[in-house]
């Protein structure tokens, strides 16, 4: 959703956020992970048997980082989507498959850069890639919850209930489902490659507050989701065509609600009512079946897994591990490794 032009955001740092609970879309940052860790002709990482272990790289070593700076990760697993979520799985389902005949094209021209811009357009996810993920944040000694329904939902919900301080996505819609507070740019801070272009950017974390996006924009929760709405969500990906976030911002505070600016909108079509999709973002599917314990990582294990399974350097995994539990021992407010874990 392009809600970016529409709320504020301030900058912030990884070291200030020490001690803090930040409950992470598991699907969001995975997909991240699997896209952007490859080789310069887009290959992505793999063990001897094929299988992809983008993933892993990024979930430990991306992890392990915020973890040395004293925070305190779990990560929210989607659960059964929405019906409505059926027509944008299948939109993407048809962009990988273009995707993927676009790749074999440059593989055939031998044009290395496009090769990795649809490589990672096509990128996919396995359900061996969740289940080695779960696997891995346990052996960790990281939390990790199944949601019932949306992921990016259920963690929005451990963020009201306090249970976390922070909602972590890359997807604006976290605010829809009443996240306090979005982290961006937590799990792929650094530099970046603008798509389409030979320039890099520093990616910084950025924090969006919800209270005082709601103020700067002068709307009330329910309002700003059927702004959502007019622009497109997951739920309606289209939106409303040629309807830009400025225009739908200044439709819903001049008429109150979706349903009072419809009639001044020209050619308006919505799959569902549109109160079918607020109520997805109001009332989602959430659980408070979930306990949070953070715990002395599996030395061994995590050996085990990434070295002797997976093929990934002890040496680069023993001194990661290493620097996780010094890390740890930092986070403010506590005085041992014991009392952070346990």
């Amino acid at each position: 959703m392009n809600f970016k032009d529409l709320i504020p955001r301030a900058s912030i740092r990884l070291e200030d956020l020490s001690g803090k609970v930040i409950a992470v879309d598991a699907y969001n940052a995975i997909y991240q992970f699997l896209s952007s860790i490859r080789q310069p002709d887009g290959t992505p990482l793999k063990d001897s048997g094929g299988k992809i272990t983008s993933h892993l790289s990024g979930l430990f070593y991306r992890t392990g980082n915020l973890v040395e700076r004293g925070l305190r990760p779990v990560y929210v697993f989607d659960g059964e989507s929405p019906a409505l979520k059926a027509t944008e799985i299948e939109r993407r389902k048809q962009v990988k498959v273009q995707a993927v005949a676009e790749y074999e094209k440059a593989a055939a021209e031998g044009d290395v850069v496009k090769m990795r811009k649809y490589a990672q357009a096509a990128t996919t996810m396995k359900d061996y890639m969740l289940e080695d993920s779960m696997r891995l944040l346990e052996l960790m000694g990281l939390p990790w919850v199944q949601a019932s329904g949306e992921g990016e939902a259920q963690a929005a919900y451990m963020t009201r209930c306090g249970d976390a301080d922070f909602c972590v996505s890359q997807d604006y819609d976290s605010l829809l489902f009443g996240a306090p507070k979005l982290l961006r740019n937590v799990t792929i801070s650094g530099k970046r490659k603008v798509p389409g272009k030979n320039v890099y950017v520093e990616v910084t974390p950025e924090v969006t507050e919800l209270s005082k996006t709601l103020s700067f924009c002068k709307l009330s929760y329910e309002q700003l989701v059927d702004v959502g709405i007019l622009i497109g969500t997951d739920f309606n990906p289209d939106g409303i065509k040629g309807l830009g976030p400025k225009t739908a911002l200044k439709l819903i505070r001049e008429h109150g609600s979706l349903e009072s600016a419809l009639p001044y909108i020209k050619n308006v079509t919505f799959p569902v009512e549109p109160a079918t999709i607020r109520e997805i973002f109001l009332h989602p599917k959430v659980s408070d079946n979930y306990k949070l314990e953070w715990k002395n990582p599996n030395h061994q294990g995590v050996i085990d897994f990434l070295c002797e399974e997976k093929g990934f350097s002890e040496e680069r995994i023993q001194k990661a591990l290493e620097r996780i539990e010094t890390g740890s021992k930092k986070q403010k407010g506590k005085t041992s490794l014991e009392q952070w874990f346990n």
